[in-house]
């Protein structure tokens, strides 16, 4: 675990396991679950939080502040929210946050309030919410949850928001702008609400390129303050072609989105090609 005096644990629960279970056939249940266990590590991994335990339908992290598990608990909704639908089923998880005075008892913590929070949500100590930034505690409702079934904790618990509670503006201000990702019925947005997503081979990723030649991790496109970049992390390079066809590579580098174009992750996008990544800022 991290520091022994100040122990900051996540736990998050799969609660509809059970359930996605008995629908499907064991085969593409196990693939669904490790789907959604994966999203959650990438999560966790992308805020410095470590995994302690695993089970499958669950997972226990610890991180060295607050902060850095809220910022993991939005990334890990939004991931997850993001996955298609099951035979009418959707994956949901349920999280619970505490710090406590060592490993054990911020574990305990933990896993009573994703217990105690309902599919799709999470639940924060009062611990943990004392010693957020202000970045960490726009994330957290200003009031505690009057949930009957934290009665016996002996401390209050405050629900963790998926996006930052928002902020009046003017009703002339223009509309920021985004980019819009489509792959093949897919079509996803790089924005405040979601910065990064991830192209690659493996199920885990936001857009999952089925072709031999794409890395299990091939790409990210990632929203900065001064405009949207594609990064390269791949073995083969990654192409970008423009409308009228003139084309880019990159291998293990980045480059700035400037208009619409197509994404080839191993190949060129110039292929005719059903895996080609569709690109517009809008």
């Amino acid at each position: 675990m991290t520091e022994p005096n100040n122990v900051c644990v996540l736990v998050v629960q799969i609660p509809g396991a059970d359930r996605i279970a008995e629908a499907l056939e064991p085969t593409e249940a196990r693939r669904a679950l490790e789907r959604c266990m994966h999203r959650i590590d990438l999560a966790i991994e992308a805020h410095g939080g470590t995994a302690e335990r695993r089970a499958d339908a669950g997972v226990c992290a610890s991180f060295r502040h607050g902060d850095a598990a809220v910022l993991a608990i939005c990334e890990m909704f939004d991931r997850v929210q993001s996955l298609p639908p099951l035979r009418g089923l959707r994956m949901t998880i349920s999280i619970g946050l505490h710090c406590g005075t060592g490993a054990e008892d911020a574990e305990r913590g933990a896993t009573r309030l994703a217990e105690t929070a309902k599919p799709g949500h999470a639940l924060a100590s009062e611990a943990v919410v004392t010693q957020l930034s202000a970045t960490g505690r726009q994330f957290v409702a200003t009031s505690p949850s009057r949930n009957p079934a934290l009665a016996g904790l002996g401390w209050t618990a405050f629900a963790v928001a998926r996006q930052p509670a928002a902020a009046s503006t003017p009703v002339d201000k223009p509309p920021e702008p985004r980019v819009r990702i489509r792959h093949g019925q897919d079509t996803l947005f790089v924005d405040h609400a979601r910065p990064v997503v991830l192209l690659g081979r493996e199920l885990g990723n936001d857009i999952v390129i089925a072709d031999p030649r794409a890395s299990r991790q091939h790409a990210r496109i990632e929203r900065r303050r001064d405009g949207f970049v594609l990064i390269d992390q791949s073995t083969n390079g990654t192409f970008l072609a423009d409308d009228s066809g003139k084309e880019s590579c990159i291998k293990g580098a980045e480059l700035v989105l400037t208009g619409s174009g197509r994404i080839g992750c191993g190949f060129s996008a110039n292929e005719v090609e059903r895996e080609l990544v569709f690109v517009d800022i809008v």
